[in-house]
């Protein structure tokens, strides 16, 4: 026991010592650019959020003030329309280190619709998002207990309900915030910092003067509530305006400059860290709990398996070594060894299926290594929207050559003839699932109007894709791997099965298989935590190399888990186990879903049907992906183990 606790404290400060390195921190992905004095500071604006509806809105949909000529696109790559991001440019005037005081930007009179469409963003809590040199608006508000507090991801909305009333009230005045900084041996100052301060103030003109919206007069007159080079604070409101049909909504804006010391390359940091709202500690529990699982888990698989095994593999090689007159003085022989003649029988229901969905699986999980590793060492950073997207479409697409290399060495050693209808399987099974759920939300999206609505464009490049780089590399790989030889196993396979015989409760495969899943989720479930918020509520994600180290102890975790049930079932005489490896170590991903209906309740969701169908359905797909990984682990795994100990062994 002190061995023990000795060889399980070297192992947890090893454990610290190489998960210091572990720092989420970026390449920033863009060239700084120094603005000199006076130039203009274009601001954008994004799509309009909501994690009650996960409906994005185009910006201008609602009636705000739009820039002269009408709105315009900015140029986007397709990660970013996939993600539902709309960036188009904004009316508000901004200008290096020129504060602005009260400036009127327009006026808006409301009509019966646009009055309840703006009223009705406002109750599902829609948010601005808007973007300066590549930064987003940081909001800046009051707390429950009155005290200011800064948001940095999410944006800040549109407006509010009051508690008594329940009337809706919109935010038609911004406190625009920048930070700048000089760097050394430059003449121009960098933008490094972005937050809006949203008020509501019912305007009205001093004197009495009633402004049609468009004479320029209007935007020279003194407001009531402004004072002479002075910002607006929440001290000088008199009255917040109300969203009503007939309202002429005055909307104004401040800008105030500060020079601040943090330096370009570390402008994110704040933006990443939330201000260190989350502690860092909360990440280093969620690590140590998942290797103190696998630690444990792993001391159990050596102290079972290992002595087991070669005790197991002794006796069976000494019977071997018996003539037949001491042989049949010998008991009765029992154990693994029985179902040597059929424990490489292929599997007797669907064995295509099965080899296309480990190949799937297997080209899931190296995808999902490869841009976890790309992210964990800064390629990926938030700068960059929509690269984490754009980067699993590409390596879904390469790692599509092992997808049919995996699959086509499994059916050949199946002895499957049909190999070509495995390999477009393979190609088009999961691909196929994803592409029919997301035209068909891509649909209905488009119907609502939505910003995540792709566009018609955009769906012939995914297809294309698909079709043309993807499949070709899934017969490439497919191809390479009938040319292989066959996988030789250390057996004879008989003629005839051999009959499984009648298994304990405790044994049955479903239970087994129900309960294998709950050991792997849970050595990953409070990273799991924060990859949910990050992708329903908005929220940065940056902490891959956090990530990284729990996917690889999900996979090994599933596949001691596995292993260790396939031996307890062949010791049973249960030679079934190819299926039984795939769901036994896929059943992770069943734990997940059933945490994502718990999960959903945290999102105080809108009574929308598609927002349900939004959630639970690209939830069921994410699961799906999961299913495979972990599913083609544990078979591949228990392939290989079963190899091993049934090649270790003399059989007659």
């Amino acid at each position: 026991m002190t061995k023990l606790r000795s060889m399980m404290a070297k192992a947890s400060v090893f454990s610290m010592a190489i998960l210091k390195t572990c720092h989420g921190f970026y390449v920033p992905g863009v060239r700084p650019y120094e603005f000199e004095q006076g130039e203009e500071v274009p601001m954008k604006v994004n799509s309009l959020t909501s994690i009650h509806t996960q409906l994005p809105k185009d910006y201008y949909r609602l009636p705000f003030c739009r820039p002269t000529g009408g709105p315009k696109m900015a140029s986007e790559n397709l990660g970013e329309f996939l993600t539902g991001n709309k960036i188009q440019n904004s009316p508000y005037s901004i200008n290096m280190l020129r504060e602005v005081y009260c400036q009127v930007l327009c006026q808006v009179t409301l009509t019966k619709l646009e009055a309840h469409t703006l009223a009705t963003h406002i109750k599902y809590g829609y948010h601005n998002n808007w973007i300066i040199d590549n930064l987003p608006g940081a909001s800046v508000g009051l707390s429950g207990s009155g005290q200011q507090q800064t948001h940095y991801a999410g944006g800040f909305p549109i407006g509010f309900t009051a508690q008594d009333t329940k009337e809706m009230y919109v935010y038609n005045h911004v406190n625009i915030i920048l930070e700048y900084h000089n760097p050394e041996g430059k003449d121009g100052h960098r933008v490094v910092g972005f937050a809006v301060e949203p008020m509501s103030i019912a305007h009205e003109y001093a004197g009495g003067y009633e402004w049609d919206g468009e004479s320029s007069e209007g935007f020279t007159k003194p407001l009531d509530v402004c004072e002479t080079n002075e910002h607006i604070s929440r001290d000088m409101i008199n009255g917040f305006k109300r969203v009503a049909p007939g309202e002429n909504i005055i909307y104004t804006y401040d800008v105030t400059w500060e020079y601040s010391e943090t330096a370009w390359a570390s402008r994110w940091d704040v933006y990443l860290s939330e201000d260190h709202m989350v502690p860092a500690q909360v990440h280093w529990y969620s690590i140590t709990n998942s290797i103190l699982v696998v630690l444990f888990l792993s001391l159990l698989v050596v102290s079972i398996l290992v002595r087991s095994l070669r005790r197991d593999i002794a006796g069976y090689n000494a019977m071997a070594a018996l003539t037949d007159e001491e042989k049949e003085e010998e008991l009765d022989e029992s154990g693994w060894k029985l179902v040597h003649a059929d424990v490489f029988r292929p599997p007797s229901n669907y064995p295509m299926a099965f080899c296309i969905m480990v190949g799937s699986g297997a080209q899931i999980g190296l995808c999902a290594f490869f841009t976890i590793c790309c992210a964990a060492v800064g390629f990926l950073s938030p700068a960059r929207r929509g690269s984490l997207m754009t980067a699993t479409l590409i390596f879904y697409m390469l790692c599509g050559c092992l997808a049919g290399y995996v699959s086509s060495r499994l059916y050949k050693s199946f002895r499957g003839r049909q190999w070509q209808m495995c390999t477009l399987a393979t190609a088009t099974a999961f691909p196929g699932l994803c592409f029919m759920i997301f035209i068909f939300f891509n649909t209905i999206l488009a119907f609502f109007r939505s910003t995540a609505s792709v566009p018609f464009l955009d769906l012939i490049i995914l297809a294309a894709m698909w079709g043309c780089i993807s499949t070709p590399l899934v017969f490439m790989g497919s191809y390479r791997g009938y040319k292989r030889e066959s996988i030789s196993f250390p057996t004879v396979t008989s003629m005839i099965a051999r009959e499984v015989p009648e298994p304990t409760p405790v044994m049955k495969p479903m239970v087994a298989i129900s309960m294998a899943g709950m050991v792997p989720f849970a050595a990953a479930y409070v990273e799991l935590f924060f990859i949910m918020t990050s992708l329903w509520m908005d929220q940065f994600y940056y902490v891959f190399g956090f990530t990284l180290i729990v996917y690889l102890i999900l996979i090994v975790t599933c596949a001691e888990v596995t292993v260790l049930l396939c031996y307890y079932q062949l010791c049973a005489e249960n030679h079934r186990w190819w299926w039984f490896s795939f769901f036994a170590s896929g059943s992770t991903a069943m734990y997940m879903f059933l945490y994502s209906f718990f999960w959903f309740g945290s999102l105080e969701a809108s009574k929308m049907l598609i927002t349900y169908m939004l959630y639970f359905g690209y939830m069921f797909l994410i699961c799906t992906a999961m299913f495979l990984v972990t599913g083609s682990v544990g078979a591949l795994t228990s392939l290989w183990f079963i190899r091993k100990i049934f090649g270790t062994i003399k059989v007659d």
